[in-house]
C-alpha cells in the first residue's frame, strides 16, 4: 500500500500535527516503506506458534503469600498529612 502526500496531509492535520509542504513526500515514502515492511509480516507462517509475551521464556519468581507487618495503621498514618478513622484523606478530584 502506498500513501502519497495528500494522505500524509490528511492524517498530519487529523493528529493536529504541523508539517512543512516540502517534508510531505519524504513523509510519505518513510510511511509507505513502513506499510510494505508490516505488509511482509503479514505473510510469515504463524501456524501452530503460541501467542507470546516476551521473546525470553523467563519465569518470575514466586513468593510465599504471607501476611507481613502492613498491618501497622498508626505507623502507616504516622506520616500522613491527615487521616480520619484509620484511611488516609485526600483532596477530592472528581466533580
Amino acid at each position: 500500500m502506498a500513501i502519497d502526500a495528500a494522505t500524509v496531509k490528511k492524517v498530519a492535520s487529523l493528529a493536529r500535527i504541523r508539517e512543512p509542504e516540502d517534508r510531505l513526500e519524504a513523509l510519505a515514502a518513510e510511511l509507505s516503506g513502513i506499510l510494505q515492511w508490516i505488509e511482509q509480516l503479514a505473510e510469515v507462517n504463524t501456524d501452530g506458534v503460541e501467542p507470546m509475551t516476551s521473546v525470553v521464556d523467563a519465569k518470575l519468581p514466586l513468593r510465599e503469600d504471607v501476611v507481613t507487618d502492613g498491618g501497622d495503621v498508626a505507623r502507616i498514618l504516622a506520616n500522613a498529612p491527615k487521616s480520619v478513622g484509620g484511611f488516609f484523606v485526600v483532596p477530592k478530584v472528581v466533580e
